[in-house]
């Protein structure tokens, strides 16, 4: 019971936003019509505008070249992108969260355990433990700060059928939190191509807006694109691909502060 007052506790004191949403473009002569199509496009905080390039925001449908540089020159007054000292990166780097992973050894191994504003990888042979570690961070992520966790939701994208929601209850009884607030705190789609795949990481965005996530795990990022290219003909196709996925996983944990698997 003292560990879920605890979750309860954190869940008021330790929400803090890190992002500015979009909407604040109207305070600077943005049209809302213009920013709901910002959003179609997969914009939603004021980063994700700077993270994309000038060609990718004229291909949102409905904005112009003209509209853009107006968005574009809104956007850097309601937030800074340009050069910032060593000392206020050291001080953004402070919001820097470690999840556990359950186990103290590889902890200490990872500096603390899985970071937020990264991306980790974790590769092994069949039946190494990779999938079972991904099912022990949707629960450790939930559990507050002051305890290792990282206090909020985690989206779960599975590509080969690996996520079991029953592997989920021994994990959340180990931790002391309960088994169905820890699934309810879990989203997760299942994806059948690599399209679809990159689909879902954009459309993620929009609910890490609307909600407290820490956590975005991909089991595994590279199945799809071993089954939808073959052979050394689309090699280069796929990679392109591949690239501009890891870009978007990287660009999406460091606007929400989350920690990528």
């Amino acid at each position: 019971e003292q560990i879920v007052d605890q979750i309860e506790d954190s869940c008021v004191e330790e929400t803090e936003v890190t992002y500015q949403e979009i909407d604040k473009l109207q305070n600077f002569g943005v049209l809302p019509a213009d920013i709901t199509k910002l959003k179609a496009g997969g914009c939603y905080t004021i980063a994700s505008i700077y993270m994309r390039t000038k060609k990718e925001l004229c291909a949102i449908k409905g904005l112009s070249e003209g509209k853009v540089d107006k968005i574009l020159e809104a956007s850097s007054k309601v937030q800074f992108s340009g050069f910032i000292t060593g000392s206020e990166f050291l001080r953004k780097r402070k919001e820097v969260i470690h999840i556990t992973t359950g186990c103290a050894s590889l902890d200490k191994l990872l500096g603390g355990g899985i970071e937020t504003m990264s991306i980790t990888e974790v590769f092994g042979e069949f039946r190494t433990g990779k999938t079972q570690l991904a099912h022990t961070l949707c629960v450790s992520s939930q559990l507050p700060t002051s305890m290792g966790g990282g206090n909020g939701k985690v989206a779960f994208i599975d590509t080969e059928g690996t996520f079991r929601p029953d592997r989920i209850c021994p994990i959340a009884e180990r931790f002391g939190v309960s088994k169905d607030d820890a699934l309810d705190n879990i989203i997760f789609a299942r994806a059948y191509t690599h399209e679809q795949q990159m689909n879902l990481i954009t459309d993620i965005a929009a609910k890490m807006v609307e909600d407290h996530f820490r956590l975005l795990i991909i089991d595994s990022i590279t199945a799809l694109f071993r089954v939808d290219f073959s052979g050394r003909g689309e090699l280069a196709d796929r990679q392109q691909k591949l690239g501009k996925m890891m870009s978007k996983l990287i660009k999406l944990s460091e606007e929400f502060n989350i920690a990528g698997i």
